[in-house]
């Protein structure tokens, strides 16, 4: 794993956290992406070096909103840039981790994706993203 790649936040309402944090950061948001397979539209900030995520669900199915329900709003997972998703999916499975994607997927912001359960991280969800070349 290179560095945290961005911070990923459950949001019941995109267009109002990004007015919250749009104050908090004194900045705009640089992007808004839907991604209909999760059932989620994202908005970034970029916070210095790091990326913040804005996850709202798009429909009562999807992950974000059975989070919310669950838990409420806040932090949903922290994302880590790596160099060869594949490679370091395999490594984790290996070093006994359970992995919910074992083949990566399209995610936002042009990135490959796939996760660890929390269970096998200390209840933390684990992203791991990978550039996609263009």
């Amino acid at each position: 794993m290179n560095k945290i790649e961005h911070i990923g936040i459950a949001v019941k309402s995109l267009k109002n956290s990004n007015d919250l944090f749009s104050k908090l950061f004194g900045e705009p948001h640089y992007k808004i992406e839907e991604v209909k397979s999760e059932g989620v539209n994202t908005s970034f900030f970029k916070v210095g070096d790091n990326k913040i995520e804005l996850l709202e669900a798009t429909n009562e199915d999807s992950p974000i909103a059975k989070f919310i329900n669950k838990k409420g709003e806040g932090i949903h997972h922290i994302a880590f840039d790596v160099t060869d998703i594949e490679a370091e999916i395999k490594r984790l499975k290996n070093e006994g981790f359970k992995v919910l994607n074992e083949t990566p997927k399209k995610g936002a912001d042009n990135k490959l994706v796939a996760f660890l359960h929390p269970k096998s991280s200390n209840g933390v969800l684990i992203e791991l993203c990978q550039e996609i070349k263009r």
